[in-house]
């Protein structure tokens, strides 16, 4: 796999990850973290139950089986996402509070650390790659001027991708700030 492939599936992974932070509005890729006890395995929650949105500050959970509601509930407290979910006994309703400013801070410091982590997973990449051009340099299989190249279009991939992290973060900061 080459290097533009693993950086463009180090940006789809941030956009996933970017997704499950929450703005205000009920959105059931927040829960796509969560991962809740399921006869012994750690299953995440979308795997077990069906997250829907009644209303643009509710999230309503119906679990396929419905033994597991109280480890489902359990799952969603002890996540720190903030919700206090309440049961019927078969179905989970998840009032999304509107943010305040104390915990709007928050998730905007954890925009930048998962925009951070991206970065990271991106210039590991990067060397990974030139370690590569740089070994076939010395194997002879590349010639100085090859290899130069190589490390340069490596770069600017690098480059070009940064900025796709930085582009997607400050897009999800400001849809966190929007009161």
């Amino acid at each position: 796999m080459d290097a533009d492939e693993r950086m463009d599936k180090t940006i789809s992974n941030l956009g996933e990850n970017l997704q499950t932070i929450r703005t205000g509005r009920a959105n059931p890729n927040m829960l796509d973290r969560v991962e809740a006890d399921y006869y012994g395995a750690m299953t995440p929650i979308n795997q077990m139950a069906t997250i829907s949105v009644p209303s643009s500050q509710q999230l309503q959970i119906s679990p396929f089986d419905k033994g597991s509601v109280a480890d489902i509930e359990k799952a969603i407290i002890y996540a720190g996402l903030g919700f206090t979910p309440t049961s019927d006994g078969n179905v989970i309703r998840i009032n999304i509070p509107q943010l305040t400013e104390e915990r709007r801070k928050d998730l905007l410091k954890q925009c930048k650390s998962i925009g951070e982590e991206a970065k990271v997973a991106i210039r590991n990449i990067r060397r990974d790659c030139v370690d590569s051009i740089k070994k076939m340099e010395k194997a002879g299989d590349l010639g100085k001027d090859q290899a130069l190249d190589g490390i340069d279009s490596v770069q600017k991939s690098t480059d070009d991708h940064v900025k796709l992290v930085d582009e997607s973060v400050g897009k999800k900061e400001k849809e966190v700030s929007t009161l």
